[in-house]
């Protein structure tokens, strides 16, 4: 019984539609026709309402998919209205469409929403303002008419199992959930501005749809293009609600979209399988219990939330763009072994360094300091996201604040005086790769997120993590204080000091079992606090597996 009502409501609307645009019964249309064909030549009658395609009437298009123009005002003066603040006489605008066949020969009906950029609600300065429309599609004249619908609370709407399958629109609101505003939010503004707006108004769309030659990277994807006027006559003869609008928009290739989403997977794929790369070799680097300790656990604490953010991202987006879940799972999936294997197996080598002592005391103090570090990285973990969903509107300083991991292992080395705790490949592999899926989203303009370009943003993103950066490659090779002031640093221990024992006698070095001349005094030679003699190299070497004397076990300074 719903589905014949419904299909009767369907063509009852159908058959109003067609008297409305062709016998001129009602007054409804009759401003937006003069209008339209007062503001431009290119909307004569023929054009919006007469002209009939009779070459092809046995064949229909199929108008559904998404379409993306531009929207601007026949009359550049006024740019206002009573229920929105158009900032500019001109903006973006997409346009979202299903439509389904009726029992008219080439009728459809139509149901979709229409997505204003450059406007501004007057209670809540959003940028942004949506309404739902439905109307007819009619196949031999190629003319399109809609009006605005919000539909019943808890009705479902027909373009409904569109939206939820076309990776355009899902990708879209999944993006803006994530780097531009919250949902809920946004989801009570467009309510209450097309409740006001049907209100007040009656919002009346008229477009004539043409075909697009396709080109070679289109394939067999048929695209179309609308051409129309979007009018708001009010209710209660106030006057309009805003000047006519011009619309112009032409349809997507949703497989030109689809590959760039897929050709973005491939690159973090790929930038995973170099960090993986990278993190082995940083491992082998400091595979001692001495070199591990002289790496920071936040600085790698911090990479390794942020993979796993990263990866719960690529995997939600997985699921809720079922066509694009194998690509964006085997992002996330690359990204779960970084953080959950070797970072994570990275950390806990760090954790075993520092603490030297509790080696040997059993397996049970282990587990406990096991629990302790993991019940500590997934807090801060489920904490992060807590605090990102109520800061939800300072995202970038806080991606900013997340791009700071060089800085824990910059101030471990100059309070330490480390030396060369990460090897330099790994410093400017780590800087590139991490750079990549920051700038593609906000500085990349045909991202497929539709993310605006923030080139600024990204200019100090980069010049911030490369100063990181460059400042570790410094303590590289200049050493870890090389920026700091002699006269503030700290008394340090010379191992060429000279010693007050009988020097006259030669001695052997306990590493390589050789003759030290201690007769000559030079570089070749180093001494412990203890008072041990070693080859320089010898010390050096042994100094970066443990801090050790190697005669007495007495812990070493810094050399």
């Amino acid at each position: 019984m719903d589905g014949w009502r419904a299909g009767e409501g369907l063509v009852k609307s159908a058959i109003l539609v067609l008297l409305l645009g062709f016998l001129g019964a009602s007054t409804a249309l009759r401003p937006l026709r003069e209008r339209a064909s007062a503001a431009s030549g290119s909307w004569g009658n023929q054009r919006l309402f007469l002209r009939r395609d009779d070459s092809d009437i046995s064949s229909y298009w199929n108008i559904t998919g998404t379409y993306r123009g531009r929207w601007s005002f026949i009359e550049t003066t006024n740019g206002s209205s009573r229920f929105l603040e158009f900032g500019k006489s001109n903006g973006e605008s997409v346009l979202e469409l299903v439509s389904t066949p009726t029992k008219i020969s080439g009728v459809h009906y139509v149901q979709g929403a229409v997505t204003f950029h450059d406007v501004f609600d007057n209670e809540h300065d959003n940028g942004v303002a949506q309404m739902r429309v439905e109307g007819v599609y009619i196949g031999p004249f190629r003319q399109l008419r809609m009006v605005a619908n919000s539909g019943t609370d808890g009705e479902p709407l027909q373009e409904e199992d569109y939206f939820l399958s076309n990776p355009y629109h899902l990708l879209g609101v999944f993006s803006s959930q994530v780097f531009q505003e919250s949902s809920r939010d946004k989801i009570r503004r467009q309510k209450s501005f097309t409740y006001d707006m049907e209100k007040h108004c009656n919002i009346e769309i008229a477009a004539q749809v043409s075909h697009v030659s396709s080109s070679q990277s289109d394939g067999d994807h048929d695209r179309y293009h609308l051409d129309g006027l979007m009018e708001s006559p009010a209710v209660d003869d106030d006057g309009e609600c805003f000047s006519p609008i011009l619309l112009n928009a032409t349809s997507l290739n949703i497989e030109v979209y689809y590959n760039k989403a897929v050709n973005y997977t491939l690159m973090v794929t790929f930038i995973s399988f170099l960090q993986v790369l990278l993190l082995i070799r940083q491992m082998e680097h400091s595979n001692t219990q001495s070199g591990a300790a002289k790496v920071s656990i936040l600085m790698i604490g911090q990479q390794a939330i942020m993979d796993a953010y990263l990866c719960l991202l690529h995997l939600t987006a997985g699921i809720l763009v079922e066509s694009l879940f194998n690509a964006f799972a085997t992002a996330a999936f690359f990204k779960f072994v970084i953080f959950s294997i070797f970072e994570m197996r990275y950390l806990l080598a760090i954790w075993k360094a520092n603490r030297p002592m509790h080696n040997g005391e059993g397996w049970e103090t282990m587990r406990r300091e096991l629990s302790v570090l993991y019940s500590r990285f997934y807090g801060i973990l489920l904490g992060g996201i807590l605090v990102m969903y109520e800061l939800h509107n300072f995202l970038r300083p806080i991606l900013f604040i997340m791009y700071s991991f060089w800085i824990p292992q910059i101030t471990i080395n100059v309070i330490r005086d480390t030396r060369k705790p990460l090897h330099p490949h790994y410093i400017l592999g780590m800087t590139f790769t991490r750079l990549a899926i920051p700038l593609y989203i906000f500085g990349c303009p045909s991202n497929f997120m539709r993310i605006e370009v923030d080139t600024n943003w990204c200019i100090s993103l980069g010049v911030f993590l490369g100063l990181q950066a460059s400042i570790l490659l410094l303590q590289h090779y200049l050493g870890s204080r090389w920026f700091i002031p002699r006269q503030i640093l700290p008394e340090k221990y010379s191992y060429y000091r000279r010693c007050e024992s009988d020097t006259t006698q030669t001695t052997d070095c306990v590493i390589c079992m050789t003759a030290i001349d201690l007769t000559q005094r030079s570089n070749d030679c180093m001494v412990t606090p203890c008072d041990h003699f070693f080859h320089s190299g010898c010390l050096q070497r042994w100094m970066d597996i443990k801090m050790e004397c190697p005669t007495c076990r007495r812990s070493l300074p810094p050399a």
